[in-house]
């Protein structure tokens, strides 16, 4: 038995609401997955804010519709598609799906859509290859500590390089 209207519309609005809060959407074709290799793929991606939504393109194409930063997806939806959408940590959830690939060497990353701009396959590898959020605040913070270390360094060696000087100027003069 199909779903109802009532029950498609709901989906569709749920996956408009979905989308209002993603930064980044990736299309994968994921014929061949078991339910449990999908709820492996959903497990993985539940650490950067990623939903898997397995839905039919044309509930997908319902949901973006009218809405002009979603609309170069249309050109994704043809065959068996998971819908991955990312609102935060875009690059880990690059990097979840691409180790469930890995893994699995089943599902293929059709394309993907970041900020209304198609991705092509390097520019999705290129995202999962940047370093995590947390690996980069810690590089930010090992430079800032880095500057301030030069900092206090440099300012102590202001006063203890007119001590010396005055010593060597006041030995100077006693000679």
């Amino acid at each position: 038995m199909g779903r109802t209207l009532e029950n498609k519309q709901q989906i569709v609005n749920e996956l408009r609401q979905l989308l209002e809060q993603s930064e980044m959407a990736l299309v994968l074709d994921y014929q061949g997955l078991s339910i449990k290799e999908i709820s492996d793929l959903r497990t993985r991606l539940r650490a950067s804010n990623g939903i898997c939504k397995v839905t039919k393109n044309t509930l997908m194409r319902r949901a973006i519709d009218g809405d002009s930063s979603w609309s170069d997806l249309q050109s994704l939806l043809t065959g068996t598609n998971a819908f991955i959408l990312v609102k935060g940590d875009v690059g880990g959830a690059v990097k979840a799906v691409q180790a469930f690939q890995k893994d699995t060497k089943k599902s293929e990353t059709k394309g993907g859509l970041f900020e209304g701009k198609l991705l092509s396959q390097s520019e999705i590898k290129a995202i999962g290859e940047l370093p995590t959020k947390e690996v980069l605040m810690a590089q930010i913070a090992g430079a800032l500590n880095s500057v301030v270390t030069q900092v206090a360094v440099g300012i102590k060696e202001v006063p203890s390089g007119l001590a010396r000087a005055l010593k060597q100027h006041a030995e100077g003069v006693d000679n």
